[in-house]
């Protein structure tokens, strides 16, 4: 064989390599992403003694570290699947806190295509995932009225569990004329208890200015005692973006037979300030009925300043106003920042 055909069989080679490669990127796929942010306040809620001074992590999103991938099965359908770690930036600490598992955001694994979407494992409720685009102040647990009204225990977790169920079947529908649906499905994993499970039922719509949710669950808890207890629990959104403002508002209730119901309206909105700037505003209130006893209220307000720096980074600041019946009037002030990877 020649030198020029040595070079012309290299060349052919190195080609075909190159289009092997091309081809096992377009089959397959793995990124690293995540966020980072903090906040420095004074945080006090109604009922508390005192206010606390802390540097902390998260603040209008908590910080996490996550991996997600794809692998082209062909006839339009692939494997896809995600491992999210919450962290806290402030102590460097994994997870939200001490009992948190390591993939504690999500951890699952599934299968789409023109049929929609089939995962399995540990996976974010959706009644919580659609505070994002109905509330000006997302999904904060720190923050927003609407997040900490349901699912923080210092303001009263109206809804039950966790923002995150595990072992999870979750079926997500294609998006059919801005609509999805999807359905969760958690066994109790106990030896002669399956009923024991928890279930939840969820639509949402996005189309131009408008986005709407609705969500429903039944959820179980002490699951090893005789009678364990079980919460159903709704929640219902709309948002609608006139462009000088958007509008939030949302609606839900829980309730245990036999035992206490709660009640939550909550109204938001957001105004541009410039090219980068927004004002946030929202108010929720809760009215719990007990079995027995007088009912209560619980009303919390946030007012925000959000400035985008970058794409990725924003800073922000934030007051928030929590009064609760029998108890005085309480404030958190609080500086942040976050950025996105």
């Amino acid at each position: 064989m020649t030198i020029e055909n040595n070079k012309a069989a290299l060349a052919a080679a190195g080609a075909l390599a190159c289009l092997l490669c091309a081809n096992a990127a377009a089959q397959s796929s793995i990124e690293l992403y995540g966020l980072i942010g903090t906040y420095l306040g004074s945080v006090k809620r109604s009922g508390e003694p005192q206010a606390v001074t802390q540097l902390n992590g998260g603040g209008l999103t908590t910080s996490f570290l996550g991996l997600r991938g794809s692998e082209d099965l062909g006839s339009g359908n692939r494997i896809v699947w995600s491992l999210e770690s919450f962290y806290r930036p402030d102590t460097g600490e994994q997870g939200r806190n001490a009992t948190d598992p390591f993939w504690s955001r999500n951890a699952w694994v599934g299968v789409e295509g023109s049929f929609g979407r089939l995962t399995l494992g540990r996976q974010t409720n959706p009644m919580y995932q659609q505070m994002l685009q109905l509330s000006p102040f997302g999904t904060s647990v720190v923050f927003s009225p609407l997040a900490t009204q349901s699912f923080v225990a210092a303001y009263g977790s109206n809804v039950l569990g966790d923002t995150v169920w595990n072992n999870v079947i979750r079926y997500t529908t294609p998006r059919v004329g801005g609509v999805r649906a999807s359905i969760d499905y958690g066994p109790g994993e106990q030896a002669g208890r399956a009923g024991v499970a928890n279930l939840g039922v969820h639509a949402d719509y996005n189309d131009g200015p408008w986005s709407a949710a609705v969500s429903a669950q039944r959820l179980r808890v002490n699951i090893l005692t005789p009678l364990p207890v079980e919460q159903k629990a709704w929640m219902a959104g709309v948002a609608y973006d006139f462009g000088p403002v958007k509008v939030y508002g949302n609606a839900g209730h829980a309730g245990i037979d036999g035992g206490n119901t709660s009640r939550l309206l909550d109204a938001g909105l957001s105004v541009p300030v410039g090219a980068r700037g927004a004002i946030l505003l929202e108010s929720a209130r809760t009215r719990l009925t007990p079995a027995r006893g007088a009912n209560t209220q619980r009303r919390t307000t946030s007012l925000g300043y959000d400035y985008r720096l970058s794409k990725r980074t924003d800073v922000y600041l934030i007051h928030t106003g929590d009064k609760k019946t029998g108890a005085g009037y309480a404030a958190t002030n609080a500086l942040g920042i976050r950025h996105a990877f």
